[in-house]
Parts: C-alpha cells; structure tokens; sequence
C-alpha cells in the first residue's frame, strides 16, 4: 500500500511530557528534604530552632512531588491515527486476515472521513471477495469523490464493474483513467 497522503494528523506523544513530570517530581523531592533539614541544621550548627515555614514549605513539596510522580506513571490512552490504522489493516490483509482489515478499515473511515486512501484499501479488498464488487464500487465511488485527479481509481472501479458485468461502465472509467493519466502539452 502506497504511503496515506491528505490527513496527516499524528498524535502527541506522552512521553516526554512523563519524562519532565518524572525531573519535576524529583526536583521536589529534593527540595522537600532541604527545607525540610534546614530547622535541623540550624539547630545542629546554630543552637536555635531556625527557618520558621520551612516544614510546612517541605510537607507542600512532597506533595507536590507525589503529584508529579503520579503524572509520570499516568498512561493516557492513545488513539491510533489514520495513517497507523491503514499499516495495520494492510499487515493484516497481507496476512490473511481480511475480515479484520475491513474492520479496521471501516474504523479509518469513521475516524478521517476524507481519507481517500482508506476507502481504495477496503475496496480493494472487497474486490477480492467474490460477493462483494458492488461495495468495491461504492468505496472506489468515494475513493474518487474525494481525489478525482487519481487514475487508478478509475481503473479499479472499472475492475469492479466488469466484475458486475457493466462493461459499458467499465468502458468509461477506463477512459477517464486514460484522459487523467496522459501527459498534458506545457502551453
């Protein structure tokens, strides 16, 4: 399967946001445990009980180092992008599994509607089912609705209405697929 271009949405990822929350949470530890000798020190090299607040300073240091050490350890459900899910289906559908592919190649669809490739993938694996060429010829339809300067879309819808027996059909995608794919005169 050629790469997917036109939605090319990729999700953020989380780990570098669990690396920094991971730093932030030590960073407070750390800082915790100084403010929270500082009374000590103070008493050991001073003689007096010192630095008034500091234990309240290190108890909201802890917690806050507790918080970040949960948001370090937070795993956010990621969602596939469309482009993963057409790798997947089409690892799927090499392995045989093409009830599966369709699966989630139906779900790319519902995910980025406008991502023609999805729809060329599933038809043409309808096209290898025998009793599904007419749903070839609707994915192949919104296949080139949403990029009509494709050629080989025309082409395989043409496959499948043959397969159909429409060869008038046929005929006519095989045309406009040959009008598409001849180089224009520079003018």
């Amino acid at each position: 399967m050629p790469a997917p271009q036109g939605d090319d949405t990729r999700p953020v990822s989380a780990r570098p946001l669990r690396a920094r929350a991971r730093s932030l949470s030590r960073t407070a530890w750390a800082l915790a445990l100084l403010f929270g000798s500082l009374p000590l020190a103070s008493r050991l090299f001073l003689g007096v009980w010192g630095f008034d607040g500091a234990g309240e300073i290190a108890c909201l240091l802890l917690i806050l180092g507790a918080y970040f050490h949960m948001v370090s350890r937070w795993r956010s459900p990621t969602i596939p992008d469309a482009a993963t899910l057409l790798e997947h289906a089409g690892q799927l559908a090499a392995a045989g599994r093409t009830d599966r592919a369709i699966a989630l190649l139906t779900k790319a669809i519902h995910q980025s509607p406008h991502l023609w490739q999805a729809f060329q993938y599933r038809g043409e694996l309808y096209l290898q089912q025998e009793e599904a060429p007419a749903r070839a010829v609707q994915d192949f339809s919104a296949a080139i609705q949403l990029a009509p300067r494709e050629p080989h879309l025309y082409l395989l819808r043409a496959r499948a209405y043959s397969l159909l027996g429409d060869e008038a059909s046929s005929r006519q995608d095989c045309q406009q697929a040959s009008r598409l794919a001849a180089p224009h005169p520079a003018g």
